[in-house]
Parts: structure tokens; C-alpha cells; sequence
């Protein structure tokens, strides 16, 4: 089945622009962020310790993949979209082509956006997939095939959020790899030149230090 990509602005909403509110380090949707981190967070407790309560596997399985289809549903249509203003979906024209669409809000509007809020969509988009990474390793490791099952499962729904609002940021037909490689490079880069000017800022204080010092 061919398909195709394509980046459109993403429909205006209400929410008020940034620096509108009250304390800009406060959540201004404080329960969609409690969401976004809420369904991700109790899929892995339950994966963990599901089995304190029931000895029985199915349980947990079911549990697990319950709150992450909840959690990849919210994610991809309701937290996107309120807290970084991104959003992805797909459909299905009347020749059976399947259209994928990567929406962002206009230059103008990214003002809307909140730092608290982005920090916390990125850090939870990626922080869990990781974790999800690091079961799989542990289960193969364990021979615990069954677990495997459910993390492929967990990486894959958390995979495709994260594929999809990359694309989203980075733009239509950018290389990824090559756009996460600059953006890590460009990280380092700053993180050298700042502690290179902190390094020099503190020799230059101790030799003023040292020079009052001696002075009679």
C-alpha cells in the first residue's frame, strides 16, 4: 500500500499565549500533564509488580497493555497537541492511499507553547522508552520470552509516539538521524564552550583573588 507524508499548520485552539499566566514555572494544564506522565508511569509499576498480587501472567498482560493503549491514545491526541502544539494522525483516501500528517502550529503561534510543559512532554516522550528498552534487555537476558511479548508490544506504541513527534519537530523529509546527530553535536558543542568560559571565568577570579592577596 503506497503512502505519503505531508506537514500542514495545526488548527488553532485556545490556549493562552505564553507568558499569560500568573507564574510561568506552574503548569498551565496541570492534568493533561498528569495524564501524559500518569499512564505511562502505571504500566511499567504494574508490568514490575503486578505479579505481588496475582500469579498469574495473563494479568499482568492485560493490565499493562490496557494502560498502554490508553497511554500511546493520550499521547498521540490529546498531550501533543495541548502541550508542544504537535500532533500526528493518518487516514485512508477513497483509492486505499494511505496519507500520514505531521502537524505543528504556526511560526507565530509557538509563543503558546509552555517551557515547563514542553520539558515535560520531551522528557516523558523519551525517558519511558527507555526504560521499556532496558526491561527487554533484562527479560532476554532471562529467557523471559513472554515478557518479551509485552515489551516489543510497550516499545512499539511508545515508538511510534516518539517517531511520529520527531517528525513533527523536525520537519517533513528531514533525515532524523542525521537532524538528532546535530542537534546532540550542537549540545555538546555549547556544553564545551560553557564550561570552557566557566573554567576562565574562575581562573581569571582567582588570579584577581590572588593579586589583592598580595598586595600590601
Amino acid at each position: 500500500m503506497a503512502s505519503s507524508a505531508a506537514n500542514v499548520p495545526l488548527i488553532d485552539d485556545d490556549t493562552p499565549g505564553f507568558g499569560e499566566e500568573e507564574n510561568p514555572k506552574q503548569f498551565r494544564h496541570p492534568y493533561v500533564v498528569l495524564f501524559h506522565l500518569g499512564f505511562r508511569a502505571a504500566a511499567i509499576l504494574v508490568y514490575l509488580f503486578c505479579g505481588w498480587f496475582s500469579d498469574g501472567f495473563v494479568t499482568s498482560f492485560v493490565f499493562t497493555v490496557i494502560l498502554l493503549a490508553l497511554d500511546f491514545w493520550t499521547v498521540k491526541n490529546i498531550t501533543g497537541r495541548i502541550l508542544v502544539g504537535l500532533r500526528w494522525w493518518s487516514y485512508v483516501d477513497n483509492e486505499g492511499k494511505s496519507h500520514w500528517v505531521y502537524e505543528a502550529r504556526k511560526e507565530g503561534d509557538v509563543r503558546k507553547v509552555h517551557a515547563a510543559e514542553s520539558r515535560v512532554f520531551w522528557m516523558g516522550l523519551i525517558v519511558f522508552p527507555v526504560a521499556w528498552v532496558i526491561l527487554f534487555i533484562l527479560a532476554l537476558f532471562r529467557f523471559s520470552f513472554r515478557w518479551l511479548v509485552l515489551d516489543c508490544i510497550a516499545l512499539s506504541l511508545n515508538g511510534a509516539n516518539v517517531y511520529g513527534y520527531l517528525r513533527c519537530k523536525l520537519g517533513k523529509g528531514t533525515n532524523l538521524t542525521g537532524a538528532v546527530s546535530s542537534y546532540a553535536n550542537g549540545f555538546f558543542r555549547q556544553q564545551v564552550m560553557d564550561k570552557a568560559v566557566s573554567m576562565l571565568t574562575r581562573q581569571a577570579q582567582t588570579s584577581n583573588v590572588n593579586s589583592a592577596t598580595n598586595v600590601i
